[in-house]
């Protein structure tokens, strides 16, 4: 009896084992700064108002507790309506984060600009906050690769 446990333990403490080595760490960066992504592709005012209350909200966590970190909020397909100048739902708040945040940007996607632009028949214009990468979901790649966090609101 006491074989016939020992073997179903000592496979559930390899398997214990195994599952905490391959758990990858969430320790603070190297460089002490956390670095954060924010997804935003519904043109929906709602979705928009909560990625900003996400970065609003990282932002203060991390200054609360003395550390830095860096929050960009992507935004493409059809939540780039969020960056569009003369059509985003929170144009305000994102005018009070480029007052008030130096550590929080926003990125447009290029491909999205593109063809949005080309079926309104000229160039969209977009925030003056918003910085253009050439695609968004490539951006996103790319910072999660580099070690960002990756938040989808």
């Amino acid at each position: 009896m006491k074989r016939s446990l020992f073997t179903p333990i000592i496979a559930a403490f390899a398997l214990l084992t195994v599952a905490f080595w391959a758990t990858p760490s969430f320790a603070a960066p190297k460089d002490g700064v956390h670095r954060v992504v924010l997804h935003v592709d519904d043109n929906d005012p709602k979705r928009m108002n909560m990625a900003l209350n996400n970065a609003a909200n990282v932002d203060k966590y991390y200054k609360t507790k003395g550390e830095e970190v860096t929050i960009e909020v992507v935004a493409y397909g059809p939540g780039l309506i969020m960056l569009h100048a003369g059509k985003s739902p929170v144009k305000k708040r994102i005018a009070s984060f480029g007052q008030n945040y130096d550590n929080i940007t926003f990125r447009s996607c290029g491909n999205t600009h593109k063809k949005m632009s080309k079926k309104a028949g000229k160039k969209v214009p977009l925030l003056p906050q918003a910085k253009m990468v050439q695609s968004g979901v490539v951006h996103m790649i790319q910072r999660q690769e580099e070690g960002w966090s990756y938040v989808r609101p």
